[in-house]
């Protein structure tokens, strides 16, 4: 049958599997095998178990539970708390002073947990009760933990990162020193639209009143602060800053993180048989569902490139765009957003990296700036309806005056930033190339 005719009929049906409800991991490993045995027969079986033993052997994947562990350990150990109520003390007296310390500890958890469901989760337990007390914009604050929580997709030590860098075989210790930049830009624009919005409409998000401020003792607040500020940050630049500077690998550096989060859980006194039980089985689901979709994505892309999909792929493009490098680009980033409101983006990433990798590097691009594109794109999934993993999280603890139609609404000014932040690593490769480049010389 003619490549293209193939072409257009696995993805039809794959678009037709996940419009169904099916498991996104059970339609592309399903995929994958009947289309194998149809074409070839028992031939196909060689090609899928070859694509699944190169992957599933690859040490960088050790990491992948292990930071998991490391952030169930982040959330048991407490810390987030009493960094989050000092660091309120600290802003309150701003206009969106809660609003951007939420953003900030968002930021603190990226670095520590890279779970999503777990740092949304968290912020809605700590920061949205005293936002909408404090009279906040119920929009503003849904969108303030929504964005704010999805930084852990970007911001190292990052399960999509490790996912990339496995499916496009290039360096995850690369990914993460090129993504710390773009990760704070990101922030770094969140802060800035909630204080210049707060500014001008101060009834969007007021300080907290005077007269909570004036009760604050200012040694014991700043002892408190240290306290809780200081061990997260350490464990941070204990395992990226061994990770860059090249004294021990992701694995053996997500290994030290585990332990020390442990460490770190244990000396709050927060860890007991229960706390170990519950993060031990939050990581084997986290981790055992993203393996699955591993080995069903490298089922339906192993027969697709060897049917020639990826050629057809790569010759469709080049013809709309006319053979102009940017114009592709576009049209690779235009396909990853509509993608990103109907499927999940573990299942984007492990279909699309396969196939748009050769295309990037036949048009020149730089495979660590390609990569953060697509990792930028994707983290717009995570708010974009309607499959929007930061809203149905949040939905899930978010206090009942708090409706979907807030979150929907709030959300937009956000995935608008993130588009900005897309567009400026476009424009300035540097902000992802910079760090790589004085690490390794890249």
């Amino acid at each position: 049958m003619n490549p293209s005719v193939l072409t257009a009929i696995m993805f039809v049906l794959l678009l037709v599997g996940i419009g169904s409800g099916m498991p996104v991991a059970s339609v592309l490993a399903g995929l994958g095998l009947f289309t194998g045995l149809a074409v070839w027969g028992m031939r196909s079986v060689p090609i899928m178990v070859s694509a699944i033993y190169g992957t599933m052997t690859s040490d960088v994947l050790i990491a992948l539970p292990l930071f998991v562990f490391m952030g169930c350990m982040m959330e048991a150990s407490g810390v987030a708390d009493r960094l989050f109520m000092n660091l309120r003390v600290l802003m309150g007296s701003m206009r969106g002073g809660l609003g951007i310390v939420a953003i900030l500890l968002a930021t603190v958890l990226a670095a520590t947990t890279g779970i999503i469901g777990a740092s949304i989760v968290m912020m809605a337990a700590l920061a949205l009760p005293s936002m909408l007390k404090a009279g906040y914009n119920k929009p503003l604050a849904a969108g303030i933990i929504c964005a704010g929580g999805s930084l852990g997709i970007i911001i190292p030590p990052s399960n999509m990162l490790i996912i990339y860098a496995l499916s496009a075989g290039v360096s995850v210790v690369s990914l993460f020193a090129a993504a710390v930049i773009p990760g704070l830009l990101l922030a770094t624009f969140y802060i800035a639209y909630v204080a210049i919005r707060c500014h001008l409409n101060p009834e969007l998000g007021p300080p907290l009143p005077a007269e909570e401020m004036q009760k604050i003792q200012f040694m014991p607040f700043m002892r408190d602060l240290l306290t809780s500020l200081v061990p997260p940050v350490i464990l941070i630049l204990a395992v990226l800053g061994t990770i860059f500077l090249g004294i021990a690998a992701p694995v053996e550096a997500s290994a030290a993180g585990a332990f020390g989060a442990t460490l770190l859980a244990a000396s709050n006194k927060r860890v007991n048989l229960d706390v170990l039980k519950k993060a031990s089985q939050h990581t084997l689901q986290i981790s055992t569902t993203i393996l699955w979709l591993v080995v069903g994505a490298n089922m339906f892309t192993a027969i697709f490139l060897v049917l020639g999909g990826g050629r057809v792929v790569h010759d469709a493009m080049m013809s709309v765009g006319g053979g102009n490098p940017m114009v592709v680009l576009a049209i690779m980033m235009v396909l990853l957003f509509v993608l990103g409101k109907l499927i999940c983006w573990v299942g984007i990433l492990l279909i699309t990296v396969p196939i748009f990798t050769p295309i990037a590097g036949s048009l020149g691009f730089d495979p660590i700036w390609f990569a953060l594109l697509v990792c930028v794109n994707l983290q717009m999934s995570l708010l974009t309806p309607p499959f929007a993993y930061s809203i149905f999280y949040l939905k899930q603890a978010a206090p009942p005056e708090l409706t979907l139609f807030d979150m929907y609404k709030g959300v937009w000014p956000f995935i608008a930033l993130q588009a900005l932040g897309l567009l400026a690593i476009i424009i300035f490769p540097d902000l992802v190339l910079w760090l790589p480049r004085l690490l390794y010389q890249r």
